[in-house]
């Protein structure tokens, strides 16, 4: 699977333009999956939040709204009950996966228990398109400092990739680039702090940034 890994979504030209390279064609020809489910992870995000994200509202719509060919929503949580019969289809099916942000390790935990993280290997022509935690997820770990789920066991992830991402550099007073350095520190690994403006695109173990913003990266 192609990652586009964000930390606002598809927020100018040159993430755009990254996007529909990873697809092979115009976004209108792409058919498209949203996922809501580290929403529900995370104690800021509720019904009100994804009811934004699924209708695309305003401040939210570089993921959801961007003139998808067709747009769906697969909520992981409700798989496990419903048969791989059903819901694999749809996956398969799918130019793209839109993932939202939340709390990542509840995401990463339904990732897996909803049967999604077996299946992502079989998927090499369809792209990861990640928002904040949605791109998280992907890492090794996230650190303490990211962790709001309280079942969450410890800060580790799905370690797709091998570094770690620090989102909304400075977008929120906790977001700074001395919080970033602190947090890195914890990581004691690779990773990037970066802005709305950057995406991080992985295809076949290649790493590029893409940006028109603030990006840093850390570790070795």
């Amino acid at each position: 699977m192609k990652l586009l890994l964000t930390s606002g979504g598809v927020t100018n030209a040159a993430i755009h333009a990254a996007l529909e390279r990873m697809l092979g064609k115009p976004v209108a020809e792409s058919r498209a999956l949203c996922i809501p489910t580290a929403q529900w992870g995370h104690p800021m995000c509720g019904p009100a939040s994804v009811r934004r994200l699924i209708a695309a509202e305003p401040g939210v719509e570089r993921l959801s709204g961007l003139g998808w060919a067709s747009l769906g929503v697969l909520e992981l949580t409700a798989l496990p009950t419903i048969g791989a019969e059903r819901w694999v289809p749809w996956v398969r099916e799918a130019d793209v996966l839109l993932v939202d942000g939340g709390d990542a390790t509840y995401l990463a935990h339904w990732v897996r228990a909803s049967g999604l993280a077996d299946l992502l290997p079989s998927l090499p022509g369809a792209v990861w398109v990640g928002v904040s935690a949605g791109s998280m997820v992907m890492a090794p770990r996230i650190g303490s400092w990211f962790v709001e789920w309280p079942d969450a066991p410890d800060d580790r992830t799905l370690g797709v990739v091998d570094f770690a991402i620090f989102p909304h550099l400075d977008a929120f007073p906790s977001n700074t680039l001395a919080d970033a350095q602190r947090w890195a520190a914890d990581i004691a690994g690779p990773a990037y702090a970066i802005d709305e403006q950057t995406a991080i695109a992985v295809v076949d173990g290649t790493v590029e940034v893409v940006s028109e913003g603030q990006w840093v990266r850390f570790g070795a």
